[in-house]
């Protein structure tokens, strides 16, 4: 790799250290997301190909990797929840259920609310990315929730 690709990975990290490695986002490493890969992973790699992407075209890199390491911070197991809880539609209702728990424990902009409730979108119909860095991140979490449920052999 590059020196390049460390000064970036290094500045990527240096972005998203305070979130990653607060005890509340680490609790995410207990839950299973897509495949084998655990939701703080996925959020970590959200995060990254937020904050690459969003460099590229010149957009607030900052926020969409901050976000992106949150946008699943709803803390509990998606596939059993609605057996233990009776409580259906987690696509649906999940990024609110982040929302709500990232505003608890971190201080949001608005590009950042805007992307963790709307990432979901088109299955979250009626709210859709108001922000370039919401439409971002509604493609890269497609894109890395396909790559890790592809991986589950």
């Amino acid at each position: 790799m590059s020196k390049n690709k460390y000064a970036a990975k290094r500045e990527f990290y240096k972005t998203i250290q305070d979130l990653a490695e607060h005890p509340v986002v680490l609790e995410m490493k207990k839950y299973p997301q897509h495949g084998k890969t655990n939701c703080y992973k996925h959020c970590l790699r959200v995060a990254y190909c937020n904050y690459c992407l969003c460099k590229m075209f010149h957009l607030d890199a900052r926020s969409a990797a901050r976000a992106g390491m949150i946008h699943d911070l709803f803390l509990y197991d998606w596939h059993t929840h609605a057996a233990q809880t009776g409580e259906r539609f987690h696509g649906l209702k999940h990024p609110e259920k982040a929302y709500r728990n990232a505003k608890k424990y971190f201080p949001l902009n608005q590009i950042e609310v805007d992307i963790i409730r709307t990432h979901m979108w088109p299955v979250t119909f009626r709210t859709f990315p108001r922000t370039r860095e919401g439409w971002v991140t509604t493609l890269t979490d497609k894109y890395c929730s396909l790559l890790e449920t592809g991986r589950r052999k």
